[in-house]
């Protein structure tokens, strides 16, 4: 009897997690995918772009650093 108890719980448990997984993946699916999804591409826009300036700054100081060593090379 507990034994059963225990098992109806945890099916229970278990089944609401994965319906609250499912209900969740269909809100976020729904909103990616409809007409006015501007707020993913203003996200994907927001994220890549300080990427772009911080590795573009890195490499200028990259090449400096080298020009300054080749031009130590020289002399």
């Amino acid at each position: 009897m507990e034994n059963e108890r225990i098992m109806l719980g945890a099916l229970i448990f278990f089944l609401l997690i994965v319906g609250s997984n499912l209900v969740m993946y269909g809100i976020v699916r729904g909103a990616a995918r409809g007409r006015d999804s501007t707020w993913m591409s203003a996200i994907r826009k927001s994220l890549n772009k300080p990427l772009e300036g911080s590795t573009n700054k890195s490499m200028d100081e990259l090449r400096k650093k080298v020009e300054e060593l080749e031009g130590k090379k020289k002399e």
